[in-house]
């Protein structure tokens, strides 16, 4: 059996927050370059999986980039809700990352 750790204990900052009213943006830091290849090696961060974890259309995700030098990864995507409107449940958008944290990522090749 494959070992597999999440994204929450690998990342040092997983965070969400508004990217205007209209977007929400995730970001993925790690302090750890091996961590930071191994998910992007992994692929476990893609289209796919975003639009599995927050019910989305590939459309809907505007920007899915990995940034070497910062050891980050950073997604837009539009709100499910615009932010403030009837519905809305998180104006500031902070609350959103949670489906990110129990991501697993494989360990082993």
């Amino acid at each position: 059996m494959n070992k597999t750790d999440s994204l929450y204990n690998m990342a040092k900052v997983l965070r969400s927050k508004n990217s205007g009213p209209f977007e929400l943006t995730f970001d993925v830091i790690f302090d750890n370059p091996a961590y930071y290849e191994l998910v992007k090696r992994s692929d476990v961060i893609n289209r796919e999986t975003i639009c599995r974890l927050y019910g989305l259309k590939p459309e809907d995700i505007s920007h899915l980039v990995f940034y070497d030098p910062a050891l980050a990864v950073k997604i837009t995507i539009k709100r499910p809700v615009d932010s403030g409107s009837v519905g809305d449940t998180d104006v500031y958008g902070a609350q959103q990352h949670a489906p990110l944290m129990s991501l697993q990522v494989p360990l082993e090749g």
